[in-house]
This record gives structure tokens, sequence and C-alpha cells, in this order.
């Protein structure tokens, strides 16, 4: 058979995705990376904030793509707390995996980004489109920061299961029944309550001012991690009021999609990472 009318079955096609992500990972950084003093940092304001948000909801009525990505994703992550529910061996840490997930929240919008990014250039976008970040020049540098996050919550997962150590634990409740007594009605299950979140708000503030521009940035341009992160740092410092509200805003509004069972999240999260490319628009661009 010609090399014109072979038809490709599902293994060489998977064989050739994963070449791709390698190809990607190796690809050697480009010689002429934007240096990053030439990346302007700009003032933001609330209406920035609100006028982003508007326009990730255009983005997300424009395509379904979006839906069906983030669709994919909360579904397993409902299942996973579920099953931590069911055993009570874990169960302190059910609540920690959920706030947890908000830390890993720009790695798994960052199809969303690539949604936006295409959209605004005025190209084509389908289902598949979102995982094109395996292509992007700054892929190598996206896996890395990647990392940096998963170990921001994986540090968060530690420091929580540390609290219930020293406050209800180290044995595991009886039920979950006893379990949420225990933290509602005793001075200990205050004093965890008091600390998680004191602890999980300091984690949250870490990985928004780490990542709250840097996935954006490294999408459109291969500034490497450092760059990527210095700069998010940067917008924060510029913007500490608007950038404490846009964290306020993404937190209440995942503590709103996550009721009941995580379903709103279908429509949060599209919003928030469509909202979030829009913001990061705003806040950096080259000089």
């Amino acid at each position: 058979m010609s090399a014109e009318n072979h038809i490709r079955n599902p293994f060489e096609m998977g064989v050739e995705q994963i070449t791709d992500v390698v190809q990607a990972m190796t690809r050697p950084r480009r010689a002429h990376r934007l240096a990053t003093s030439r990346l302007e940092v700009r003032r933001l304001t609330a209406h920035d904030l609100w006028a982003s948000l508007r326009e990730g909801f255009g983005d997300l009525g424009a395509y379904r793509a979006d839906v069906a990505f983030v669709g994919l994703i909360y579904p397993v992550a409902g299942l996973v707390l579920a099953r931590l529910a069911y055993g009570h061996d874990l169960l302190p840490m059910v609540f920690p995996l959920a706030s947890g997930f908000a830390l890993l929240g720009p790695v798994a919008a960052l199809g969303l980004y690539e949604i936006s990014r295409r959209r605004e250039a005025g190209l084509p976008v389908h289902f598949a489109d979102a995982f094109g970040v395996v292509r992007s020049p700054g892929f190598g540098s996206i896996v890395l920061l990647s990392l940096v996050m998963v170990g921001i919550f994986l540090l968060w997962l530690a420091a929580a299961w540390q609290i219930y150590n020293g406050t209800l634990g180290p044995q595991p409740p009886a039920s979950a029944g006893s379990f949420m007594h225990d933290v509602v009605s005793t001075p200990a299950g205050w004093a965890m309550i008091a600390l998680g979140c004191g602890v999980g708000f300091l984690f949250a503030v870490a990985a928004l001012a780490v990542s709250v521009v840097s996935f954006p940035l490294l999408l459109d341009r291969d500034v490497g991690v450092g760059a990527a992160i210095r700069t998010s740092l940067r917008v924060v410092a510029a913007n500490p009021g608007t950038m404490a509200l846009w964290g306020a805003v993404i937190a209440g509004s995942l503590v709103i999609g996550s009721l009941p069972a995580l379903v709103g999240l279908i429509v949060v999260v599209p919003v928030l990472g469509h909202a979030t490319w829009r913001l990061y628009r705003r806040a950096v661009s080259a000089s």
C-alpha cells in the first residue's frame, strides 16, 4: 500500500502524539528568547478584572471544547473525593484535597488558555486544540512550572496532615459523623479549622503569586520558568489590591461551583481559565 493511501491505526496515532510530546520537551531552547527586561508589567484595576471575566464568559459561549475539556477532569476529581470519604482513614484529607485542587487549577487550565489564544488570533478552535499546548515552544518550561505547582500542592497536603495529627489525630476517625462532630464541637476541631485556614491561605497566596500570569506567558512566549515566575511576582507586587480581589473572586467562584458535587465547576473553571488569559493580556506586554 502506498504511503498516500495508508490509513493510520489508533496505535500509530498514539505513537505520533507521544513523539510530539517527547520532541516538545527535548526541543532545544530558542536562541533568542525574549529578555525579561522587555516584559512590561502594567497597573490593573477592578475594571480590568470584570472586563476579563466578561471576555472569559464570551470565550465560554463561543465554543464547547472548553466545557468538554474540563468535563473530563472534574468528574474524576469528584470520584476520587467520594472514594476518600468512603475510606475513613483518609477522611481528614478530603477538604485539603478539595481545596488543594485550586492550587493545580492553572495546570488544568492550560488547554483553556490555548483555546483563548487561538480564538484571539482568529484561528479555528476544536476540542483537540486544547491539547495543542504540547506543541508550544515553551512546553518544556510549562512542564517544569507544572511540577513546581504539584510540589506546592504536595507540601500543602503534608502540612494539612500534620495539622490534623497535632489536633484531632493521629488516630483516624471512627466514622464520618464522629469526625464532623469533633471538627465543629471540640476545641481541637476549632484549632484544626483555624490552623488549616491560616496555613491554607498562605499556600493559596504563594500559588497565586507564582502562577497568575506565568502559565499564559509561557504559552505565549518561551521566556523560561524563572522569567515567567519573576514576571508573575512583579504583576502581584505592582497590583497587590487588584490581585487580592482576583484571588477572592477565584476562591469564591470555586466554592460556589463546588456545590453540589463539583458540578458547577464545569462552568466556573472554563470561565476562570479564559478570564485568566484575558487578564494576562492586560497585565503583561512586550516593550
